[in-house]
């Protein structure tokens, strides 16, 4: 069961996604609840008393984050339930996709190949959002790298543990 400050923490959070990424408020109330939740692996049930919602309500926002791959679900050997816990171990999770960018300057390519022939003040818009697009696509992997190594750093000194212990591709076990 929920106290009053994981409770509020997860409500804040909720108002965070819905404010910042339109997520559904459930949906940012679920992952906030997530982030501070004692077991770390709540089954629906567990989650949807917590927050005090339905069961559906929680299976729609858990499938709504499953898409996102900010969550995953589990169930261990003789279980009938699914257990849900934050997953940080994808790009997309951490925010480093570039699929996101690269979709966006093919985008704005195609908008310039519709406008060839127009000046370049009207390209200038979509000649600045392929630029930038290109530019975070570039950057992503070089950021993501550098997270890493910092994290690793974080991890050898004890100031973060180790949630994914499992080796990384370029990662020394």
């Amino acid at each position: 069961m929920s106290n009053d400050g994981e409770l509020t923490f997860a409500d804040h959070a909720g108002r965070l996604y819905a404010r910042r990424y339109s997520f559904p408020p459930m949906a940012g109330r679920l992952l906030g609840y997530l982030a501070v939740c004692e077991p770390r692996d709540p089954t629906i049930a567990e989650l949807a008393e917590a927050l005090l919602a339905s069961r559906s309500a929680i299976s729609g926002a858990v499938a709504y984050l499953e898409n996102l791959a900010l969550v995953r679900r589990a169930r261990a050997a003789g279980e009938r339930m699914d257990r849900v816990s934050i997953d940080l171990t994808s790009p997309r999770a951490l925010g480093f996709d570039v699929s996101e960018y690269q979709e966006q300057a093919d985008l704005a390519h195609e908008g310039l190949r519709l406008l060839a022939d127009a000046s370049p003040a009207r390209r200038a818009v979509l000649l600045e959002w392929a630029a930038l697009a290109e530019f975070l696509v570039e950057q992503m992997p070089l950021w993501e790298k550098a997270w890493q190594a910092r994290r690793d750093q974080l991890v050898a000194n004890g100031t973060l543990p180790d949630l994914n212990p499992e080796p990384r591709e370029g990662r020394k076990p």
